[in-house]
C-alpha cells in the first residue's frame, strides 16, 4: 500500500528533543526560538526531512507552530487539531495554545525582557515576521535571524536526507500549453507591472511553469527548487542534479538555464539594481533580505503564476475530466463494497481505506493519493483531518456514518471525493443533518453568479440550511485544485475568510459542506467542480458564471430524508444521478452495475 497507518511521532519527542534544541540555542546566545509549520518551500505537505515541528514536538497536524524558551515552551494548532495535539504531545514540556486565537504572537508578549529570540528566515513569511516583531517589540524582547537553525544542529545526523525524486517533463497533451509560452505570458506580466524579473519558490508554480514534475513532496507530484524568470522569458532553474533525468535538459531548452542550487545566492546577487517581483505569501523573508543586501529592489505581489495556473486551460480540463470518470469508477466499486459486504461485516477504517486504494491501484494509472485517505468510522467522522493509525484504528458499528475523504493523483488530473455512508440504519437525527449538508452542497453546485464575485460571497449558500437549524461546520467550503498538482491550491477558495480573488473561468474548486457531532459521527459531501464561462440566461441582463460538476459517484439514499428535499433540490438529485449512471455504469463490473442502478434510482 501507498498509504500505512504508522506513526512516526510519538509524546517522547519533546522530552527527548527540546534539551537538545534548548543546548543548541544556549551556544548561539538564545533565550528562545520558533519553530513554524512551514518549511524553506511554504509546503503544507512537507518531506521527512523539513517537518522540523513534529522533531520537536511530536505533533503532526498540517498546521501548527511552537516556541522554545529556555524555561518554557508552547505548541500552537487550531480546532482542527485539538484531540490530535494532546494525542502526541507530552503536557509536561509543551503548553497547547490556539493557534488563531492569540497564537504565537500573544504568546511572545509574555516573553521575558531583554530575551533574544531567534528565528530561521527562510522558514518564515516576511508578513508573518512583521507581526511577531510587533509581539516581541511589546515584551521588550529581540528577534534575531540565525545563520544555524539550532533545530537543525539538533537534529544532526538523525535528520532523513531531502529527498531526490526524478524530475520529469508533463507532456504537451496534459499541460495544454507549453513552457516557452508560459513564461512569455509571465515575462509580459512582469514588464507591465514594472518589474525586471521574478523570484519563484512555490513548487506548484515551478512545476507548472516549467511543465515538469517530481515526487519531493508527499502526495503531490511536486518537484521542490527555485527559479528566476526574467522579463523576456528566459530563466535560471535551481534543481538538484541528482533530480535531474536525461531528458529534463533538452525539454527545458535553450532559455532556460538549469543550474545547482548552490548557484541560487549567486544568480540573487545577479539582480543587482532590479525592481524583482517576490510573493510575501509563497517566499520566505530570507529571499525579501538577501534581495535587499544585494542591491536589488524587491516588489511585493503575487506570485505571477498563481491565477493563470488556477485556470485551467482546455486540455487540463478535458484531462480531468477523464481523471474523474476513471477514479468515479474506482469509488464507485468501494461505495458498492460498503453497501453490500460492509453490511454484512462492517469494515473498520484500515480496511476501508485499503478497499478503496487498491480499486484505484486496479485503474492502472494511478501514480499517487493526493492525499492520505481520511476513513473515519464512528466518532472519528467528527474529525474532519482524521487519520486512520493502528493504534487508533476502529471498526464502525451498527447505526453508524463511515466518513471517508480520498483522491488520486492521474497523468491527467487530480482528484479529491468524500463520501459518508450509513452502515446499517442511520438515526433519524443522522438523517436530518446529512440532508441538511446535501442541501447546501446541492445549492452551491447550481447557483449562478456575475464576474468579480469571490469565493467568500457563495460560502454562505452551502452553509444556510444547517444555519436555519441552528447548525454549523467551521472549516471551509471549498478549495483550489491543481491538474497533477497539489491537491490544495489557491489564491480561489470558498469559505467565510474574506478573499479578494474573483472566480474565474477554469479554476478548479471543491464543493464540502459538512456536520461534525463532537464524538458521535461526521457528514461530509464532497464534489469537485470547475467554473465555467459566462453565458446568458433567458431574460437576464448580465451574463453568468456557473459550475460544471466533475466528479460522479453516488450520494447514499439511505442517508437522506427525502421529505426535506425541494422539487429543485430533488430534480437536481436525480439529474446527477442519472449521469453518475450514465458515465460510470458501462466502465463497472455488472454487479456493481446492477447496484448502481438501484443506487442512482430516482428519489
Amino acid at each position: 500500500m501507498r498509504q500505512t497507518f504508522d506513526e512516526h511521532t510519538d509524546p517522547s519527542f519533546g522530552p527527548r528533543h527540546v534539551p537538545l534544541i534548548r543546548d543548541a540555542m544556549k551556544a548561539q546566545g538564545l533565550d528562545g526560538f520558533l519553530i513554524p509549520h512551514e518549511d524553506e518551500h511554504q509546503n503544507e505537505y512537507l518531506p521527512e526531512a523539513n517537518d522540523r515541528l513534529a522533531w520537536a514536538t511530536g505533533f503532526t497536524g498540517s498546521a501548527g507552530a511552537a516556541v522554545i524558551l529556555q524555561d518554557r515552551a508552547a505548541v500552537f494548532v487550531d480546532g482542527r487539531y485539538t484531540l490530535q495535539v494532546g494525542e502526541q504531545v507530552d503536557p509536561d514540556v509543551f503548553e497547547i495554545r490556539d493557534l488563531v486565537e492569540g497564537g504565537v504572537p500573544a504568546y511572545l508578549e509574555t516573553a521575558p525582557k531583554g530575551a533574544v529570540l531567534g528565528y530561521d528566515a527562510r522558514l518564515h513569511s516576511p508578513d508573518a515576521l512583521a507581526a511577531l516583531r510587533a509581539a516581541a517589540d511589546k515584551a521588550g524582547a529581540v528577534l534575531k535571524p540565525v545563520d544555524a537553525n539550532p533545530l537543525d544542529q539538533a537534529w544532526g545526523q538523525a535528520r532523513p536526507p531531502q529527498p531526490t525524486a526524478p524530475i520529469v517533463p508533463q507532456p504537451l497533451e496534459f499541460a495544454g500549453e507549453d513552457s516557452a509560452a508560459k513564461r512569455e505570458r509571465i515575462g509580459a506580466g512582469l514588464r507591465d507591472a514594472g518589474a525586471e524579473a521574478a523570484v519563484i519558490t512555490a513548487p506548484s508554480s515551478i512545476a507548472w511553469l516549467f511543465n515538469i514534475r517530481g515526487g519531493d513532496v508527499i502526495r503531490s507530484p511536486l518537484p521542490l527548487g527555485q527559479a528566476v524568470v526574467n522579463a523576456d522569458g528566459t530563466a535560471r532553474l535551481f534543481l538538484d542534479p541528482v533530480k535531474v533525468t536525461d531528458d529534463l535538459p533538452a525539454w527545458l531548452g535553450n532559455q532556460v538555464s538549469l543550474e545547482a542550487p548552490e548557484a541560487l545566492d549567486g544568480a540573487l546577487a545577479d539582480l543587482k539594481g532590479k525592481k524583482v517581483l517576490v510573493d510575501p505569501g509563497q517566499s520566505s523573508a530570507w529571499y525579501f533580505d538577501t534581495l535587499a543586501a544585494v542591491g536589488a529592489e524587491p516588489v511585493r505581489g503575487m506570485d505571477p503564476c498563481t491565477l493563470p495556473r488556477a485556470c485551467k486551460n482546455a486540455a487540463e480540463i478535458e484531462g480531468t475530466r477523464r481523471a474523474h470518470v476513471r477514479d468515479g469508477v474506482a469509488v464507485t466499486r468501494f461505495l458498492h463494497w460498503v453497501a453490500t459486504e460492509g453490511q454484512i461485516n462492517p469494515p473498520d477504517e484500515k480496511e476501508a481505506v485499503a478497499k478503496l486504494e487498491g480499486f484505484r491501484e486496479e485503474t492502472g494509472a494511478l501514480k499517487d493519493l493526493s492525499f492520505d485517505t481520511i476513513g473515519a468510522a464512528n466518532g472519528h467522522g467528527a474529525l474532519p483531518h482524521y487519520r486512520p493509525t493502528e493504534r487508533s484504528n476502529e471498526r464502525a458499528a451498527q447505526g453508524s456514518f463511515l466518513l471517508v475523504d480520498s483522491g488520486g493523483q492521474y497523468l491527467d488530473g487530480t482528484t479529491d471525493i468524500t463520501r459518508t455512508m450509513a452502515i446499517g440504519t442511520p438515526s433519524a437525527e443522522m438523517k436530518q443533518r446529512y440532508t441538511l449538508v446535501l442541501k447546501g452542497h446541492l445549492h452551491l453546485a447550481r447557483v449562478r453568479f456575475p464576474a468579480g464575485t469571490t469565493g467568500s460571497a457563495l460560502d454562505a449558500l452551502a452553509r444556510e440550511p444547517l444555519w436555519q437549524a441552528g447548525l454549523d461546520y467551521d472549516h471551509g467550503t471549498g478549495h483550489g485544485v491543481g491538474v497533477y498538482l497539489g491537491v490544495h491550491e489557491g489564491p480561489q477558495r470558498i469559505s467565510k475568510a474574506p478573499n479578494s480573488i474573483a472566480l474565474r473561468p477554469g479554476m478548479i474548486l471543491s464543493n464540502e459542506p459538512g456536520y461534525y457531532k463532537p464524538g458521535e459521527y461526521g457528514i461530509r459531501i464532497e464534489n469537485l467542480q470547475v467554473v465555467t464561462p459566462a453565458a446568458d440566461i433567458p431574460g437576464g441582463e448580465r451574463p453568468m458564471l456557473g459550475f460544471e460538476n466533475l466528479t460522479w459517484a453516488p450520494i447514499d439514499r439511505a442517508c437522506i430524508e427525502a421529505d426535506m428535499l425541494s422539487d429543485v433540490e430533488r430534480a437536481q438529485l436525480n439529474a446527477y444521478h442519472a449521469q453518475v449512471l450514465d458515465k460510470i455504469g458501462p466502465l463497472v463490473p455488472a454487479d456493481v452495475r446492477e447496484w448502481l442502478e438501484g443506487a442512482c434510482a430516482p428519489i
